[in-house]
């Protein structure tokens, strides 16, 4: 049993495609990307699922196909292709959400909290207590030792 090269070169294609759209930052082009990224997988997975063959239906018989088709595969398929229509209704919903609310275009902006926080330095880290060291910023052993029973260990 061996994959149509074919079919793999288009499974390629729409993921290569999917993933290039997903990487802009208008949320439409996003959806798009979605979109033919999830029919790239979806592809795959049919591809995957084996040879055509007869309907799995006991009792139903076929003069070309000896072999019971795959159903499993068919089964994901039709259950990815319900989601990701709902997730591409949702996300058209919060684009004309952003539409209407600000009316401009629909890149999304730089989070100016994102980028504070990633400028920030290894003293403002909250993770940082009384015990961790001020030069450094590692954990120390005085974390280790607190409550009554260490209390003479300080």
């Amino acid at each position: 049993m061996t994959a149509d090269f074919g079919l793999l070169i288009v499974v390629g294609v729409l993921v290569a495609a999917g993933v290039y759209l997903l990487m802009d930052r208008s949320i439409l082009r996003m959806l798009l990307g979605l979109m033919l990224a999830g029919n790239g997988i979806n592809l795959l997975i049919l591809v995957a699922g084996g040879a055509a063959g007869t309907a799995p239906i006991i009792g139903s018989s076929s003069n070309v196909y000896t072999t019971m088709a795959d159903p499993l595969a068919q089964g994901m398929i039709l259950t990815a292709i319900v989601i990701s229509m709902g997730l591409a209704a949702f996300v058209l919903a919060l684009a004309y959400r952003a539409f209407t609310a600000s009316n401009t275009d629909d890149d999304i902006e730089d989070d100016e909290e994102d980028t504070r926080l990633s400028l920030r330095t290894a003293a403002e880290d909250p993770a940082l207590d009384r015990s961790s060291d001020p030069r450094t910023g590692e954990a120390t052993k005085a974390g280790d030792v607190f409550g009554p029973e260490n209390a003479g260990e300080r």
